[in-house]
């Protein structure tokens, strides 16, 4: 488990998380449980489910049902990376090959679909209707943003309020499910239930954008794929809208964003034209403060909860949303 600095008040918490991950998916049949297995455990910061752990922690502290939503909610968000490999036919991921590159399609579909369904057992074993609920709604609401992301590829024409509704499905509605879930759990009053949901929505905002500035400016061999991925996928982000706001060239992001495109070898070199000049435009910087007033949001949310280790470890993991290189 990679655990971030600011973690420290729940490491030993994360670490029950984990193992009842590893628990849940180890009452599968092999060669499943030991694929499941595998992949929960090849990394990640784990920022979901300490959303979950430290929201709880805010209030009244009950480690079972809090532990069994903190592990739905990355069970969930690992189901989500299973499908999103299948869809992109990706082979790697964090430095370890993906499920599709071993499995057939349909059958790594199925285990995505799988691990969903053992997220979802989990969120109802909190033994509360109203986090079962926001955790049904959070699947929609994931699986509606995919769709549409998916029947909206290469239209670069699309509204800067519509990409703001895909990164809400894609990875916001997750992290503020997280903050309202534990919240609720540890018997929050409904209004700091509220505020603490919407500390979430703000961080997975500023997160999002930040991804999507790493992928036109960030570290080939430290986020382990090229940049430009996006724009390879048909995906217009934020530093595209920004780059045309600002005067960029129209023919520019047309030929990166052109399905029909003739040779790849000139679609390849319209993507990497078009990433030099989004990086010379001053978009990313637009991007980024856009990023950090998200933050500041967030941070304003929890400014009405008492002095903790967990709220400041909220306000460092807002720090580092907009800090990171990776």
């Amino acid at each position: 488990m990679n655990c971030l600095p600011m973690f420290e008040p729940i490491r030993s918490d994360l670490g029950t998380v984990e193992e009842r991950m590893l628990a849940a998916v180890g009452e599968a049949e092999e060669p499943l449980s030991s694929a499941l297995a595998a992949i929960l455990s090849s990394g990640g910061k784990r920022l979901r489910p300490a959303l979950v752990i430290l929201s709880a922690r805010l209030f009244q502290w009950d480690p079972e049902p809090v532990t069994n939503l903190a592990a739905a909610v990355e069970m969930l968000h690992t189901a989500t990376l299973i499908h999103d490999d299948t869809i992109d036919e990706a082979t790697m991921r964090r430095g370890h090959k993906t499920l599709n590159a071993t499995w057939t399609r349909s059958a790594t579909i199925l285990a995505g679909d799988y691990l969903f369904a053992r997220a979802a057992a989990l969120a109802a074993n909190t033994s509360s209707t109203h986090v079962a609920l926001i955790f049904a709604q959070t699947l929609l609401t994931i699986c509606q943003g995919e769709l549409r992301q998916m029947l909206s590829l290469f239209d670069w024409r699309g509204s800067r309020e519509g990409y703001y509704q895909r990164i809400y499905a894609k990875t916001a509605s997750l992290f503020a499910s997280a903050c309202e879930g534990g919240a609720t759990l540890a018997h929050a009053p409904e209004d700091q239930a509220r505020a603490l949901k919407d500390c979430g929505r703000c961080l997975g905002m500023a997160f999002q954008i930040v991804d999507d500035i790493l992928d036109f400016a960030g570290d080939e061999q430290r986020l382990g794929k090229p940049v430009g991925s996006d724009l390879r996928q048909g995906i217009a982000t934020l530093p595209v809208y920004y780059y045309l706001q600002n005067g960029g060239q129209e023919a520019l992001v047309e030929a990166a964003l052109d399905r029909c495109a003739g040779e790849q070898d000139t679609r390849d070199r319209a993507i990497g034209e078009l990433v030099a000049a989004v990086e010379a435009s001053g978009a990313i910087a637009s991007c980024r403060q856009e990023a950090q007033s998200f933050v500041r949001h967030a941070v304003e949310t929890l400014a009405p909860l008492p002095d903790s280790p967990y709220r400041r470890a909220l306000c460092e993991l807002a720090a580092f949303v907009v800090s990171r290189d990776v």
